[in-house]
């Protein structure tokens, strides 16, 4: 009687020289990154909301967040910090969460520093042009991630999803209000109540941009957190400091509403665990794909 041979359960792929090259590169992009920050916080250079003239100061524009709403960055960058490690450890080297976001992650820490840099000579502009080069390379990011077909552990939800989810959500935020900053510094004015609603038009726009992108994602509770908590400290800057435009706060509050609103509609459209996805389509095997949510 004749036997099938027994065949050893398939391992983790192994690491490719494309891998380690990719490790390296993240690295390198996370110390620049770093750099970047300290100057940034003034250690090194002039901070940021000192820096282009003021123009990025908390009470430069009607769409500036105030102070407080830029703690988030402290998150962000342990995060970053945390996927930089978490991508060197032996069982994710060749993973495929971190070959589908190592080389779009690297981008985006490079870009960081980059947007750092540039406002420190005062090109309020090109600023703008970086922010929404970071903004597109982040989305794409998340929605990598969307289509992967295994979920991940905790670890990989909490390292990588939550750490772009939240940085995709308040560099949208960031955006606006960089855009905003740039008009204001080239001489758009700001008063009267045609320009409060203007920047009332902006945050629902907003809001309706990042209701697409959740629908896109399956909608992911990181990158509603980070938008809300954007539109929120608008909210509160708007109230209680200069600029004032209550008209705007409200309109504030109302976007970031909007944003959970729709994050908990596409959640509830999207695909359970084992399902295909809306934006994944289909494996290479013809198996369905699925979306992990956070």
């Amino acid at each position: 009687m004749s036997t099938s041979p027994v065949r050893a359960p398939a391992g983790p792929a192994r690491p490719t020289a494309a891998d380690r090259t990719r490790q390296v590169v993240v690295t390198v992009s996370e110390i620049a990154c770093v750099l970047g920050t300290l100057v940034g916080i003034g250690l090194f250079g002039t901070r940021v909301e000192e820096s282009s003239g003021g123009s990025l100061a908390a009470d430069a524009t009607l769409l500036a967040p105030a102070g407080t709403a830029f703690s988030i960055w402290s998150v962000i960058y342990l995060g970053l910090f945390a996927y930089t490690v978490w991508q060197w450890l032996p069982s994710r080297a060749a993973d495929p969460r971190a070959r589908a976001t190592g080389w779009l992650a690297a981008v985006s820490m490079l870009l960081n520093a980059g947007w750092l840099l540039v406002t420190q000579q005062g090109w309020i502009w090109v600023s703008v042009g970086v922010i929404v080069v970071l903004a597109l390379v982040l989305g794409l990011l998340v929605q990598r991630l969307a289509e992967l077909p295994d979920p991940g552990t905790r670890l990989d939800q909490l390292v990588v999803d939550g750490t772009f989810g939240l940085y995709l959500g308040w560099v949208a935020v960031a955006t606006a209000a960089n855009v905003a900053a740039a008009l204001v510094a080239s001489g758009v004015r700001q008063e009267g109540p045609g320009a409060e609603w203007i920047g009332v038009a902006v945050v629902l726009v907003l809001a309706a941009v990042l209701a697409w992108i959740q629908h896109r994602v399956g909608g992911r509770w990181a990158v509603a957190a980070a938008s809300a908590w954007g539109l929120s400290w608008i909210a509160v800057g708007r109230a209680l400091d200069e600029p004032q435009s209550l008209t705007l706060a409200y309109g504030a509050v109302l976007a970031a509403v909007l944003v959970v609103l729709a994050t908990a509609f596409a959640r509830g459209r999207a695909p359970a665990p084992g399902a295909a996805p809306h934006a994944a389509g289909r494996t290479d095997h013809g198996a369905p794909a699925v979306t992990a949510r956070r």
